[in-house]
């Protein structure tokens, strides 16, 4: 099924700047938002559409690539993935000046009532640029709120429970009427939960969570490019009265390496050869990404600067079609010192140039008498 340009989606031109289109997407949010269109599948279709395109044309590199690749440039470019409307929520719930949609515009008693959604955490993780060729695990531990093991979770006290709010009856929210309108407020008793917690755990003092620190294992991907980000679903902090946990988002960082640079799924290696390796020819032992060696022949009369690729030597794919290539740069060294003899064999070659002058000189200099 053919994606809808995201541009076209927020309303907005190509040369849009950022203000712009958070302003669009911002209409659009509230235009489509679910507590507006209860039960649409077409609102709740362009709530998320309009949240997928905002999180492309929002972020520098995706809006790049999206600019000269259309949607195929996205591909293994890692996104938020909006399963549901909490996703888009604690994703862009700051752009409207408070900490969701729901508060900003709703007062936030749909979602207060449900149990508020985990918040979700962010960390680093450094890769070597090795381990970028293969498919990694990597531990690493953070510290977030975990369910309060003594009240499981409750926040009261072990053998008391929360009990029903007496203010709002257990609605989590208040109504007042002001002419012909009814004004929906959240309770400010029990803040929209609908129970109030009488005698509070003394381990978590109510909140039914404490921070702790946790180990989680992320796997990632082969092929994974510098500032992708990753999200481990779940591994957030937990929600209230049973809502999902949030995520955790992991941004990638791989260190640079020594010899080696990455251009896309293509690895490029400078190897510099002597002035007789470039004249006559010869054969090399080029390092790879793996550790091993592979060896490459170069032909005679080779440029300074020529590629020579090898093939499948690069990084796997992201989603894994294929590899990319070894691109070995050629850099032909001019030695800055002479021996006597190493000098006096180089200004007979040189006599013996003026003499046999090669096809690129000999058209160089027809080329420059036509000029004159």
């Amino acid at each position: 099924m053919r994606k809808e340009d995201y541009y076209n989606v927020l309303g907005v031109k190509k040369n849009a700047g950022q203000e712009d289109i958070k302003r669009a997407y911002r209409k659009m949010a509230i235009k489509y938002h679910p507590d507006k269109n209860p039960g649409d599948k077409k609102a709740e279709d362009m709530f998320k559409g309009a949240a997928e395109a905002y999180e492309v044309l929002s972020d520098q590199e995706k809006r790049r690539r999206y600019d000269h690749f259309g949607h195929e440039g996205l591909r293994g470019v890692e996104t938020r993935g909006f399963g549901n409307y909490d996703d888009i929520f604690d994703a862009f719930g700051d752009i409207f000046g408070g900490g969701s949609i729901f508060e900003e515009f709703f007062g936030g008693i749909t979602r207060a009532r449900a149990g508020r959604r985990g918040a979700s955490l962010r960390c680093d993780i450094v890769l070597d640029f090795s381990e970028v060729a293969t498919r990694v695990e990597k531990v690493i531990e953070i510290t977030k709120k975990n369910l309060c093991e003594e009240c499981g979770g409750t926040g009261a006290r072990k053998g008391t429970s929360p009990v029903t709010c007496p203010y709002c009856r257990g609605k989590g929210e208040v109504h007042q009427k002001q002419g012909f309108f009814t004004l929906r407020t959240t309770c400010p008793r029990c803040q929209g939960k609908g129970k109030i917690i009488e005698t509070p755990c003394h381990r978590c003092r109510g909140n039914g969570v404490y921070p702790k620190k946790s180990e989680i294992k992320v796997q990632i991907p082969a092929g994974i490019e510098d500032g992708t980000r990753l999200r481990v679903v779940g591994q957030g902090e937990p929600g209230e009265n049973g809502a999902p946990s949030g995520d955790l988002y992991c941004d990638i960082l791989i260190r640079p390496h020594p010899i080696f640079k990455r251009q896309d799924y293509d690895v490029i290696c400078d190897f510099p050869i002597t002035f007789s390796q470039a004249a006559l020819g010869s054969e090399i032992d080029v390092p790879t990404i793996s550790g091993k060696f592979v060896k490459v022949k170069v032909p005679c009369g080779i440029q300074n600067g020529d590629i020579l690729p090898v093939k499948g030597e690069g990084f796997p794919h992201v989603r894994g079609y294929g590899k990319g290539n070894l691109l070995v740069h050629i850099i032909v060294e001019i030695p800055a010192k002479l021996t006597p003899r190493q000098e006096q064999l180089l200004r007979e070659f040189a006599e013996l140039e003026h003499k046999n002058v090669t096809p690129k000189r000999k058209s160089f200099f027809r080329k420059v008498k036509e000029l004159l």
